[in-house]
């Protein structure tokens, strides 16, 4: 984020009392400004549309489209105004949270999280950083379902691209550190880290770094770097 850039937040919820706790929240720094709430997914889509906010809030389970759908429709939309998403649930990680995240959103949080976990959130991902601390993203890995073999075969051919290099840093991104963190555990500047995920990003065609952590994760252990 540049310095002294207020953050432009939509917030998509469908009870009102969440939306109000979300936006007082949100607020609270002075670091973000709500532009938009919507109540389901077709208003989350036309707000991020009218607005061009840098993050979406986006509830997963909305009637109408649903926050799966909205999610979809974003990061398949051929305009580049998509924003970052963070996809909130009172339910826990399900499998429309999964899908979200395979999808393209960029972090997920749960809605009873601390206000500090949600600002430094919305912090990460505007940074286009770590999107999870690396607590909440082993969460996260260990909550998916295993993968298949199929799966796991077509995962670690993927990864046949990289490097010895860009492998190491992808297990490090797999364990939830940000650039700098990664360069201090390889001795390696920071700027050479982003350069690194951000040729991991177009090599694998992900979408952001928390679909990197998900391939390691659906490639297997070898895939995310030396046992921790």
């Amino acid at each position: 984020m540049e310095f002294g850039h207020v953050g432009r937040v939509v917030v998509a919820d469908d009870e009102p009392v969440v939306r109000r706790g979300l936006r007082t929240s949100v607020e609270s720094t002075g670091a973000f400004r709500v532009v938009a709430e919507a109540a389901d997914g077709d208003e989350a889509v036309e707000a991020v549309r009218a607005h061009l906010p840098d993050i979406l809030l986006l509830d997963i389970h909305m009637p109408r489209m649903n926050g799966l759908e909205a999610t979809a429709a974003l990061r398949t939309a051929d305009s580049g105004a998509a924003p970052h998403i963070v996809v909130t649930t009172g339910l826990g990680l399900d499998a429309d949270v999964e899908q979200a995240l395979a999808l393209g959103a960029d972090a997920f949080l749960p809605k009873d999280a601390p206000r500090e976990d949600l600002l430094a959130a919305l912090r990460a991902v505007q940074e286009g950083d770590a999107t999870m601390s690396s607590q909440v993203l082993r969460d996260v890995l260990d909550g998916l379902r295993t993968p298949a073999a199929a799966q796991r075969r077509q995962a670690r051919e993927r990864l046949d691209v990289l490097s010895a290099r860009e492998a190491e840093v992808l297990g490090l991104v797999a364990e939830g550190l940000a650039n700098r963190e990664i360069g201090e555990r390889l001795q390696l500047a920071e700027d050479a880290v982003k350069g690194l995920v951000g040729r991991m990003l177009a090599e694998l065609d992900a979408a952001n770094r928390l679909q990197l952590a998900l391939l390691a994760h659906t490639a297997g252990p070898e895939a995310e770097g030396p046992p921790r």
